[in-house]
């Protein structure tokens, strides 16, 4: 499965209120892309604030011919190549980590000033994509500005998901007291909580922790709005969501109004749940989410609720059952949809470091720049692809003392050093897994029905 990049990403979050229609009015394509134009963004790599319309149109009818792999940038010839020469690069890190506030003007001048590069020498251009290349890059602020806001709902369950952190107890583990946070999901239709577990962090492998199992139990959203934290921006998160096609929305910063019911909700917690809770009882972290599980079936999703008409948030979430996108297909390779990926180049000794240990690849990937794919739970490579995503073989843990025992075998003058990938065969019992896998939602939503009747 290819990476996606950042720039691809970006301009997905551009596209989100094209992407997310199935159909467009005349006239309503040129009005939207008109509207987006007119919108301040964050651009990577740029100090422009604003987009061209045709740029937006382009990368509209790009997305639509091939999805956000059509949104990846091309390579450049030279990628990687800079033209400032070695000395002068760590000149100017050095300086620009001494002060991180330093623009690329105040940078250009100290550096002409000191006399390290003659005047003119080095563009604002070289420079600033040095300083990208090492994450120094430090994009312009935005003033907040105010808006108008009017209370909305969703139409139906499925359509919008909202994801936020709150602050927890604190819980025996591993032996010791530490503070834990509560990472929920909650769908604005219905009130309903997919799925909420107390974790030891606020980091985006908490927050796509809980969104695996929410859309396990509940299916998929079209749209996820979730803070505009570190943790929420991470790509790991981004890629995760282009993958599974839910459109991801950030909350402008310091307005928690944006997200009004989950905060509402997060009172309610705390005076039903943490207030009758008897912490001193609690074993460890697993019997404090025992019971915060037990505690939303039994008492929340089963009350009626204020802003639902007398329904409970589970029979608001049932009445839509029917139109909540299934993961179909997706169910067979979430665990991939999930897993990291983490570009290294290959040793000599077909070896590649991660997370600090060193796991054997197929030897004859020795030199080459490969993608591993990380499982993040349980910290381990399960495999290797190459840039386009196309597997390269499996990742073991390095045994140093069986390799002292093992054969070596050394390729034959001629061989390729390229492997073949995995050729697809047919297989009827992998194509009646996967039929009945893309059927799991039919039982259940048939059951809700007549449970709704």
């Amino acid at each position: 499965m290819q990476p996606i990049h950042p720039d691809a990403l970006f301009k997905l979050t551009v596209l989100g209120p094209l992407a997310s229609r199935t159909q467009l009015e005349r006239g309503e394509l040129r009005r939207l892309i008109r509207e987006l134009a007119a919108k301040p963004y964050a651009i990577p790599g740029s100090r422009n604030t604003y987009l061209d319309e045709k740029t937006i149109e382009r990368w509209f009818y790009l997305w639509r011919a091939g999805g956000i792999e059509a949104l990846q940038p091309r390579p450049r010839s030279d990628r990687g190549a800079s033209k400032i020469r070695p000395s002068l690069q760590e000149a100017i890190l050095q300086a620009k980590r001494e002060q991180p506030a330093r623009s690329l003007q105040e940078l250009l001048r100290l550096l002409e000033d000191s006399g390290q590069v003659a005047l003119g020498e080095l563009s604002r251009s070289s420079l600033h994509r040095l300083l990208r290349s090492h994450g120094l890059s430090r994009p312009p602020g935005s003033s907040l500005e105010m808006v108008e806001r009017r209370r909305f709902e969703a139409e139906h369950a499925g359509d919008l998901w909202y994801g936020d952190v709150m602050h927890g107890p604190k819980v025996r583990v591993d032996g010791r007291l530490r503070k834990v946070y509560l990472v929920s999901l909650m769908d604005d239709a219905s009130r309903l909580i997919p799925h909420s577990a107390f974790c030891t962090g606020e980091t985006a492998l908490d927050i796509e922790g809980v969104l695996k199992q929410a859309i396990m139990r509940r299916g998929l959203p079209t749209k996820l709005v979730i803070d505009h934290g570190a943790a929420y921006r991470a790509q790991s998160l981004q890629g995760i969501c282009a993958r599974l096609e839910i459109r991801l929305v950030y909350c402008r910063p310091y307005e928690p109004q944006s997200k009004g019911k989950i905060e509402r909700w997060h009172r309610t917690l705390r005076s039903q749940f943490l207030a009758e809770l008897n912490t001193d009882s609690l074993q460890d972290l697993a019997d404090l989410n025992a019971r915060l599980w037990a505690w939303l079936e039994e008492v929340y999703h089963a009350r009626e609720h204020g802003s639902l008409a007398g329904l409970t948030p589970l029979q608001r979430w049932r009445a839509d059952l029917a139109r909540v996108r299934p993961l179909g297909a997706m169910a067979l390779h979430l665990d991939d949809i999930f897993h990291h990926r983490a570009t290294r180049k290959v040793r000599q000794d077909g070896t590649v470091s991660w997370d600090g240990r060193l796991f054997e690849v197929p030897y004859e990937l020795a030199g080459r720049w490969v993608v591993l794919v990380v499982d993040p739970h349980q910290r381990q490579v399960s495999g290797v692809e190459d840039a386009q995503g196309q597997p390269l073989g499996k990742a073991t843990p390095l045994d140093a003392q069986a390799n002292s025992r093992r054969r070596r075998i050394r390729p034959r003058e001629g061989d390729t050093a390229t492997p073949e990938p995995a050729r697809a065969s047919l297989n009827a019992v992998e194509l009646a897994y996967e039929k009945h896998c893309a059927r799991l939602v039919t039982p259940l939503a048939a059951s809700a029905r007549e449970d709704a009747e």
